[in-house]
């Protein structure tokens, strides 16, 4: 098939690659858009503080008595001699009451 030199049929697939990549953009910084206050969202602002200890090995113990009843838990250190450890929201009524026993 002969195309006419003055035709634009030799445009059509680099405008196809360029919408669609156009598209993929779009997508992608949707999926890995902010949560309105223009900062990603991190693991930490969906897990709530339950208990801060001075030793990392009391949170370790902490976060073995939690994992035994079921409730995922991390462990956080923003400091020296400091360890946060975080839930999730749904967990946290069952996870004070047991780091309540823990502690005292």
């Amino acid at each position: 098939m002969r195309i006419d030199v003055g035709s634009l049929h030799y445009a059509v697939g680099p405008v196809i690659a360029l919408f669609t990549l156009g598209l993929i953009a779009l997508f992608l910084r949707w999926a890995f858009s902010s949560n309105g206050t223009g900062k990603p969202v991190t693991r930490e602002e969906l897990l709530t503080p339950v208990a801060t200890l001075t030793r990392r090995e009391s949170a370790l113990a902490l976060r073995a008595v939690l994992s035994d009843a079921g409730i995922r838990s991390t462990i956080r250190e923003p400091a020296a001699h400091r360890a946060d450890v975080l839930v999730f929201p749904e967990d946290l009524p069952h996870a004070r009451a047991l780091a309540m026993s823990f502690i005292g």
